[in-house]
């Protein structure tokens, strides 16, 4: 098992390369003090909702709470769910500019994960829908508690299980290949009793999701 102590870094940022994908993480994009209040702000704003997608068959509510914004039309469907973009907040506006200029990237659209405490969690997958595109970049940006993000390639075992923990305030940029050839997860830490907002930029292609 290989892990990153990248919290521990020194640089603004850290370029990892995995076979089948890269990875970028900037471990202090936003400054405590700013990461505490876009935290704050946005855990009470946010309608939050329990989704429930198609699982093994079976409809589950999933182990988090959630919220898709995006610009109009930037719908997003996953596990049999369509989900409607809502209007941008203004903080979620303030963070959407700092990820583009630190990525190169312009996104429109957005999911937001609420992780109540160690005890929610998402599984293994990739962001690989259609209307992504292809190599699509995934910007995360991570406040509140530290949690651990796990990474696996899908068909090479030699690879082993890669892990980093995502600081309060950090941006995690997956690029390349990642989504085609690896998978990840936020897995369960029963010791954590604080939350974790996650806020997943994407690109999605509409002319993808609505074909004419």
């Amino acid at each position: 098992m290989s892990q990153y102590s990248l919290l521990e870094a020194d640089r603004d940022v850290s370029l990892i390369n995995l076979p089948g994908g890269q990875l970028r993480y900037f471990p202090h994009l936003f400054p405590e003090s700013e990461a505490d209040q876009l935290m704050a702000s946005l855990q009470a704003e946010i309608p939050w909702e329990q989704s429930d997608i198609w699982i093994a068959g079976q409809r589950r509510k999933i182990p988090r709470l959630n919220a898709w914004y995006g610009d109009a039309g930037a719908d997003y469907s996953y596990s049999g769910r369509l989900f409607r973009a809502l209007s941008w907040l203004p903080d979620l506006k303030t963070i959407k500019q700092q990820v583009e200029s630190a990525c190169g990237t312009v996104f429109n659209s957005a999911l937001v994960n609420l992780y109540r405490d160690g005890r929610d969690s998402v599984d293994w997958h990739s962001d690989d829908e259609p209307e992504l595109g292809s190599n699509p970049i995934i910007a995360s940006v991570s406040l509140g508690a530290v949690r651990r993000f796990q990474i696996k390639h899908k068909s090479c075992r030699e690879v082993g299980l890669r892990e980093l923990d995502l600081g309060h305030g950090s941006l995690l940029v997956m690029e390349g290949e990642f989504q085609h050839h690896l998978r990840h997860r936020l897995p369960k830490m029963p010791g954590v009793n604080k939350a974790r907002l996650n806020i997943t930029f994407r690109r999605v292609h509409v002319a993808t999701l609505f074909p004419q």
